[in-house]
């Protein structure tokens, strides 16, 4: 049987919410292994002049505990 342990985890881009979830998950594994999903909890933007600057992610990333 397999032990998951779940984190929460922000990340933020200037791209896209996809971006900020894949740099997350990049910078996360750098430290923690075997991950094996991750779920978008929540979306937010940041808005300067009527033009979206930053997207921002909070996100839970499930891994193994060996």
């Amino acid at each position: 049987m397999a032990i998951l342990k779940v984190i929460e985890v922000l990340s933020n881009s200037d791209k896209s919410w996809e971006d900020a979830t894949k740099k997350a998950v990049e910078e996360a594994s750098k430290t923690v292994k075997n991950i094996r999903s991750v779920y978008v909890q929540d979306q937010s933007a940041v808005v300067n002049d009527g033009e979206v600057k930053e997207f921002r992610v909070n996100l839970k990333l499930t891994f193994e505990v060996k």
